[in-house]
C-alpha cells in the first residue's frame, strides 16, 4: 500500500465560465487525489497585473500518494488541458493550480517551491485556506494561517 499526504491545492480562475472551471478542475483531479474538503468560492480582485476580470478563488485539501513533483506535472498537466496559456504574468488564466502545503514538506528547487513561496502575502490564497485549515502551521516560518492571515489586506475578497 502506497503512502498518502495530505496537500493543499489553490485554484483560480478569470477566464470563461470561471464557476464551471473550478468544477472542471475538481473532477479532473480526483483522477489521482481524494478531495477532503473545499473551501468556499470567493470572488477576488487581480494581484499584479490589475487590467483584469476579478478571480474565483478556492482551496482544496486533498490526499495523495503522489510524490510533489509528479503532483506538479499532474497539476501542470490540467492546466494544460484546460486551455491555460501563460502570456502575461499573473495574467488573466482559465484555471491556475498551486500547491500551497505538502504536509509538512519543505523543498526548495528551480521548478518546485513548498511551501508556496508566495502564498504568505496573498489573501486570495490565506483567506479560502483560513477557512479550512486555520491551525495548519506553516513549516518554514512555524506560524498558523490564521496568524498569516491577519497581516493581509483583505479587501475585496468576497465569500461565494
Amino acid at each position: 500500500m502506497r503512502k498518502t499526504e495530505t496537500v493543499f491545492i489553490a485554484l483560480g480562475t478569470n477566464v470563461g465560465d470561471c464557476a464551471a472551471n473550478l468544477q472542471t478542475a475538481k473532477a479532473l483531479l480526483r483522477r489521482k487525489v481524494a478531495i477532503l474538503q473545499a473551501s468556499s468560492v470567493y470572488r477576488t480582485p487581480p494581484w499584479g497585473y490589475t487590467q483584469q476580470p476579478d478571480f474565483l478563488n478556492q482551496v482544496i485539501e486533498v490526499s495523495t500518494w503522489l510524490q510533489p513533483r509528479a503532483l506538479l506535472r499532474f497539476l501542470k498537466r490540467i492546466e494544460k488541458k484546460m486551455g491555460r496559456e501563460k502570456l502575461i504574468l499573473n495574467g488573466p488564466r482559465v484555471i491556475d493550480l498551486d500547491i500551497i502545503f505538502y504536509g509538512s514538506r519543505v523543498l526548495t528547487s528551480l521548478d518546485l517551491q513548498i511551501p508556496h513561496p508566495r502564498m504568505v502575502g496573498r489573501a486570495f490564497v490565506l483567506v479560502p485556506l483560513n477557512e479550512i485549515a486555520p491551525d495548519v502551521i506553516h513549516p518554514g516560518l512555524g506560524i498558523s494561517v490564521q496568524e498569516m492571515l491577519t497581516t493581509v489586506d483583505t479587501t475585496g475578497v468576497i465569500r461565494l
